[in-house]
């Protein structure tokens, strides 16, 4: 067993954890879908269900005085289902912590950092597995983007609906690999997927732009002879990845985000679905009986949606 450390020693090995690890990182996607329309709370149900409207109605036509109007019913609602996933993690507190951090050798509460340390350990996991294929630690993990908007856009079921089957659910996609230099073709094959991914001129675009840390610095590179300031913040001290824009979407790079790939989202239509109340919900603190701590749990039961495919896009290949 391990010595027991007093509170200097506690605060110590805190401090240096931090050094260590470089803090916790940005979450860039689950950021953008917290702070956005992207969040979407859940009153109960046992499956999550997203209403789509993916056809006109064939009926509407031109006629002649007397003619026959269509009455066929037409199809033109559908929906896709995606599976509750659930996450849990645990704070334990031994009264001998309690002891040591107390007094005048109590130099930061030490409960409330290991509680904000889980709530940032859950934050960090879910940006890792927002960015998943949906099949780690035995598919029990949220399906993310690679599961979501694909490279193969006409393969595979999501959300109940095959993509081979049934057009209007694919995503866009094109190559972003170079033809002779670096990144000579990032900004046409974003050009594309934006265009692609966009409603007509008026309508509905990209919000954002995530990618790897390489194709977001070669993004900057093509950028910096024609950057244009909109803003005394903007142009003090340098860029921050958070300000870059890529036809009025924000580019940033993600910490997770996997390599050569540059996602095109839409919190309107790619949502962090969570049951109401089970977000970060803490449960009743338990003390063992044969053990002088306590044991407090947090957990979450949520999935990433999509409600409409056509809308997402991804350039994979950069280079």
């Amino acid at each position: 067993m391990r010595p027991a450390r007093n509170a200097r020693a506690l605060i110590a090995v805190v401090v240096l954890s931090l050094q260590v690890t470089g803090g916790f990182p940005d979450n860039w996607l689950l950021n953008r879908l917290k702070n956005g329309d992207g969040f979407l709370p859940v009153d109960g149900g046992d499956i999550i269900t997203a209403s789509l409207e993916y056809a006109v109605n064939g009926t509407v036509t031109s006629y002649s005085d007397t003619e026959t109007i269509p009455t066929q019913r037409q199809d033109v609602f559908d929906r896709a289902q995606y599976n509750w996933k659930e996450y849990a993690g645990t704070v334990v507190q031994s009264e001998l912590e309690n002891a040591i951090n107390q007094g005048g050798a109590k130099k930061f509460d030490l409960l409330k950092g290991k509680l904000k340390n889980l709530k940032n350990s859950f934050d960090r996991v879910f940006d890792i597995d927002l960015h998943s294929d949906g099949t780690g630690n035995s598919s029990k993990q949220i399906g993310g983007t690679q599961a979501l908007i694909l490279t193969s856009p006409t393969t595979g079921t999501t959300g109940g609906i095959n993509r081979a089957n049934f057009s209007f659910w694919r995503n866009q996609q094109t190559s972003g690999a170079k033809t002779t230099s670096a990144f000579d073709n990032l900004r046409a094959s974003w050009r594309s997927i934006y265009n692609l991914c966009s409603n007509g001129v008026a309508g509905e675009h990209p919000k954002f732009v995530e990618t790897d840390r390489a194709s977001f610095e070669g993004f900057e590179g093509l950028l910096l002879a024609n950057e244009r300031f909109t803003s005394k913040e903007t142009a003090d001290g340098g860029f921050k990845n958070e300000v870059m824009k890529f036809k009025g979407a924000m580019v940033a790079y993600g910490p997770n985000a996997p390599a050569g790939y540059a996602y095109f989202m839409n919190p309107e239509f790619i949502k962090l679905a969570y049951q109401k109340g089970h977000w970060y919900k803490a449960g009743e603190t338990v003390e063992p009986a044969n053990q002088t701590v306590k044991v407090f749990k947090v957990h979450t039961i949520c999935n990433l949606i999509v409600t409409n495919m056509r809308m997402l896009g991804v350039v994979n290949g950069i280079n």
